[in-house]
This record gives C-alpha cells, sequence and structure tokens, in this order.
C-alpha cells in the first residue's frame, strides 16, 4: 500500500488486527520526535493526522481537534502525562542508541537503558505528550 497517496476510506478498510491510534497535541512535534529517536517513517502528516510505519507496523496520530465528537476526547487531561500505565514497546529499537538520540534533542529520559530480568535491555523514554516509549532488544 502507498501510504503516502491511499485515502481516507481505503486506508481505514485495510487495518486488521490490534491498531493504535495516538492523541497528540502537536501532529508535527511528535511526528519529528518518532522520526528522530526511532527512525520511524510518516505519511501524510498534517497538523491533525499522520500514518506513521516502524518496521511492518502502522499505525496513526490524530490532534485532539480530529476527536470533536468522540467521546475519548474528553477524558484526556489537560496536561501531560496523558499516557500514565501504557507502555509502547519497540522490539527492533536499540535502547542504548535511541537513549542517546533522545537526549539529543531534549526528551525526558524515565529510565536510562538496563538489562532487565526478562531477557531484554530497555529504556522508558517520554515524548511531549507523556507517553511512554520503550525500546527493547534481548540482552547479549
Amino acid at each position: 500500500m502507498d501510504y503516502d497517496s491511499v485515502d481516507a476510506e481505503s486506508f481505514g478498510r485495510s487495518l486488521q488486527g490490534i491498531g493504535l491510534n495516538m492523541l497528540v497535541r502537536d501532529v508535527r512535534t511528535e511526528v519529528a520526535f518518532l522520526e528522530t529517536v526511532f527512525g520511524m517513517k510518516s505519511h501524510q502528516v498534517s497538523q491533525d493526522f499522520a500514518i506513521m510505519v516502524y518496521g511492518d507496523q502502522v499505525f496513526q496520530l490524530h490532534a485532539d481537534g480530529t476527536y470533536s465528537k468522540n467521546p475519548l476526547l474528553s477524558l484526556l487531561p489537560e496536561n501531560p502525562p496523558r499516557g500514565a500505565g501504557v507502555e509502547i514497546r519497540l522490539y527492533d529499537t536499540d535502547p542504548d542508541d535511541a537513549v542517546a538520540r533522545a537526549k539529543d534533542i531534549g526528551a525526558t529520559i524515565l529510565q536510562e537503558p538496563s538489562d532487565k530480568p526478562h531477557g531484554l535491555r530497555e529504556a522508558y523514554i517520554l515524548c511531549s505528550d507523556g507517553y511512554a516509549w520503550v525500546p527493547s532488544r534481548p540482552k547479549p
């Protein structure tokens, strides 16, 4: 699928399995964070929407205003963090590299890279909306 030219209806009909749709205050800011820190690819970026690709996974960013008729919008806090209790795990991203890039842009490092008993080396990085991104790799 060509994510740069697909129309909304065709894109929506193509979605399968579990989907991730994140509400953010500023789509372009979140896109820049995800591209810089995790090397993701973005498509159809506007002030309201973006399609994000990580490996073979696709998810969406929507600006708050696009949810004006959606009941979820009334549950969002006025101030971050928004993503309390949710970890967005990126199993194909080196945590040491991601933390270095995140520090370069002033992102919040909630936890430095460390080896965990469940066999992964991981870190916790917060984006400006307060979502916890967890780059992870199997321990050497």
